[in-house]
């Protein structure tokens, strides 16, 4: 029987074995709705912490319902492990880990050749390898399908599957959760996509979408994220502008979103955030270089939106004097170090960037967060301030709204008389604003 043959038959009755490589925002969702959805599933981490609590029913992850995972690990339908041994015992396996950039702005995949090369000694006749880490076009074919052949003696096609299927996780989202969001699908081979396309859907509750290549897939998630990076891009340029001119951005952003057609609302910020945005425009634009391919347009929103956090701080100097006070020796509160709001998720957050410009001018910097108790940033760690009071308020010369949180008392930081960056125009039901800025 063929390879598609046998795993479509294991698919139907459910006897097709699941892992997943890498237990983080992507892979544990994923994980929990493989096994969910009656598949045995191993979860593999170099991070045995990760491996103890996932064993232990001990959920770290907010899109994942503690009780569902409890309940998978004490049925034996979920398992973690550190020993990439055990990949001998699963049909199929999601490759979930980070892709950050390095020193030098560039990719790092490190972590997705490191986890063929552990995958790559112990893949059987059969298998199915799905890439599904954020890369530029060219990833699966070109890098992560030599390493896999060598290292397992295997012909992909031939003796094993392997494909590309981007993650799409959008943290604190209350709709769209891993499960009921669309997939594409883009596979070595006609075959390979038909049997992918079809495990996806035997666990997950979106529509699949097939492409006709891992490369197309590859273009399809950075597409998606640059889409954003250039329209918020734009978006931050013009709030640049607006303030120049005298002009509301966000009132001039309310007024266009209610054409029923041909606008999507952009909103500007302090900087880009997450583990997607701020990184994917810079894997394509590394990629086209090798195509003697300037990505011009691509390339000027990303400096715009990293110039946000400078820009910030420039704005606040200026509320400061108005204050005759300046940046050098003023306290600054900043409300939220989380990169989207209500989430405890502080990956590539831009009020970092902003914390650290703030130092960078002599300003005595902390921060509130009701999700982040403590992060760590560049080998620091920093304490948030827990209680959010009148008293601790006034202590400050300056308050910046760096995350639009739901759980902060707007009107009462408001109200205590200290000026207010407010760079999410996250305040503007605040009737008293006499104190606020807005971006």
């Amino acid at each position: 029987m063929k390879i598609k043959e046998t795993l479509l038959e294991k698919i139907r009755n459910k006897t097709l074995s699941m892992g997943v490589c890498g237990l983080g925002y992507v892979g544990l969702p994923l994980a929990v709705d493989k096994a969910r959805h009656g598949f045995r599933t191993i979860g593999f981490d170099v991070q045995q912490k990760k491996v103890d609590m996932v064993n232990a029913g001990e959920n770290y992850i907010g899109d994942v319902v503690d009780a569902d995972l409890r309940e998978l690990v004490s049925s034996g339908m979920l398992r973690a492990t550190s020993d990439f041994s055990f990949v001998k015992d699963v049909d199929f396996i999601a490759i979930c880990v980070p892709t950050p950039l390095d020193a030098h702005q560039q990719p790092d995949i490190s972590y997705v050749m490191d986890s063929a090369k552990s995958i790559a000694g112990y893949l059987t006749w059969g298998s199915v390898v799905v890439l599904e880490s954020t890369t530029y076009p060219g990833t699966t074919e070109e890098l992560l399908k030599p390493i896999l052949e060598e290292g397992s003696g295997l012909k992909c096609g031939t003796d094993f599957y392997l494909g590309f299927s981007p993650e799409r996780v959008d943290p604190g989202n209350l709709i769209y959760k891993t499960s009921n969001t669309p997939k594409v699908v883009g596979a070595v081979g006609a075959d390979a996509a038909q049997v992918i396309a079809m495990v996806y859907s035997a666990i997950l509750d979106g529509e699949v979408h097939t492409v006709s290549s891992p490369a197309v897939a590859e273009m399809e998630k950075i597409l998606e994220n640059t889409y954003r990076n250039v329209n918020i891009g734009l978006m931050n340029e013009l709030a640049m502008l607006c303030h120049k001119m005298g002009i509301d951005i966000w009132e001039v952003i309310d007024a266009a979103k209610t054409k029923p057609y041909g606008f999507q609302p952009f909103y500007p910020g302090p900087g880009l955030g997450g583990h997607c945005i701020p990184l994917d425009p810079y894997y394509l634009s590394w990629k086209a270089r090798e195509y003697g391919f300037h990505t011009s347009m691509i390339e000027s929103s990303m400096m715009i939106n990293d110039r946000m956090p400078e820009y910030t701080v420039e704005r606040a100097g200026k509320i400061l004097n108005r204050e005759k006070k300046a940046l050098n020796g003023s306290k600054v509160l900043l409300l939220g170090v989380a990169y989207k709001q209500d989430i405890n998720d502080y990956r590539e957050s831009p009020a970092l960037r902003v914390m650290e410009e703030f130092q960078h001018n002599g300003s005595l910097v902390d921060y509130h967060d009701p999700f982040v108790s403590t992060c760590r940033y560049k080998g620091r760690q920093y304490q948030g301030v827990e209680k959010l009071d009148e008293e601790t308020l006034r202590g400050y010369d300056l308050v910046v709204v760096t995350t639009a949180h739901s759980k902060v008392d707007y009107e009462l930081v408001a109200g205590v008389g200290v000026p207010v960056f407010d760079c999410k125009n996250v305040m503007k039901a605040v009737q008293n604003r006499e104190y606020i800025e807005v971006l």
